[in-house]
């Protein structure tokens, strides 16, 4: 738990220095069909109110996304994502002081995010769009890249590993690798484990259980297990009754030194971590 990561700097000259304490990333969905609270942001005005929550909530970024990575989940075209996220982005980023993170595939799509606001580009593929990295690397923003086997619509169709913290360590390395390669400077880079893309739950559970092997990369670490479906397996649980769970998930997670706590659940999330690092850092 003692190994230390770099500060993320961001294109505006912001500094994020993770070790100190550990950040929560609001999720904030504008797609009709997320697992969770697909639909619930209806227009800019809900996601400026919902953005507001969060931050006053002590989110530090607000992560918004326009296409649902849910398992078994059809991809949208780059004009339908943006019809959806762009309009939100520049509202946040108009009324509400937090950090945006776009949550996209597509270079294209990161691009006139940016444009519009995001300070960070949230990639579940890792940069399997040729464009994405160097796309980061010229803009300058910090991305997240993800471990998931195949897309949303396959990923789970084959959960099983030789060794799932090895190869999950190894890829996130490769992908590490390949951005510096690109030109994004190593102060840019977090990395994600994919909890519940293309793992079984007992998978999910040895990944969220070895946080430090993760932190052997030598990114920051940032976990995103809130309400998903590993939770609802171990207590048999439906969606809207897994806030117990992800706070225990987020919880762990903290206590072993990830950097960056994806949640739903803001306020809750915000109050579990500060507990957490009270208690590693008194």
């Amino acid at each position: 738990m003692s190994i230390s990561c770099p500060p993320i700097r961001f294109a505006d000259g912001g500094v994020w220095t993770l070790d100190a304490c550990t950040r929560v990333m609001g999720v904030l969905n504008v797609t009709p069909d997320s697992f969770s609270d697909g639909g619930t942001v209806r227009g800019p005005q809900d996601a400026v109110a919902s953005a507001k929550r969060m931050a006053e909530a002590g989110a530090t970024v607000v992560d918004i996304g326009g296409e649902s990575s849910r398992p078994g989940a059809a991809p949208v075209s780059a004009d339908e994502e943006m019809r959806r996220v762009l309009p939100a982005i520049e509202a946040v980023r108009s009324a509400v002081d937090v950090r945006i993170s776009i949550d996209t595939v597509k270079a294209s799509v990161a691009a006139r995010a940016i444009d519009a606001g995001a300070d960070v580009v949230n990639d579940v593929s890792a940069g399997s769009d040729p464009e994405m990295l160097p796309l980061c690397a010229a803009r300058g923003v910090p991305v997240i890249l993800m471990h998931m086997r195949g897309t949303p619509r396959t990923m789970q169709d084959d959960t099983r590993y030789h060794d799932l913290l090895g190869e999950v360590v190894g890829f996130l390395r490769a992908a590490v690798q390949r951005a510096v390669a690109a030109g994004v400077a190593g102060d840019k880079i977090l990395v994600d484990p994919g909890i519940g893309f293309g793992k079984s739950p007992s998978g999910n559970l040895q990944i969220l259980g070895d946080i430090a092997a993760l932190k052997k990369v030598g990114q920051p670490v940032v976990v995103g297990a809130s309400r998903k479906s590993f939770i609802g397996s171990v207590l048999d649980l439906r969606v809207t009754e897994r806030l117990e769970g992800s706070l225990a998930v987020a919880a762990v997670a903290a206590w072993q030194g990830a950097h960056v706590i994806r949640a739903h659940d803001v306020t809750e999330t915000v109050r579990v971590v500060r507990m957490v690092d009270a208690i590693r850092r008194p």
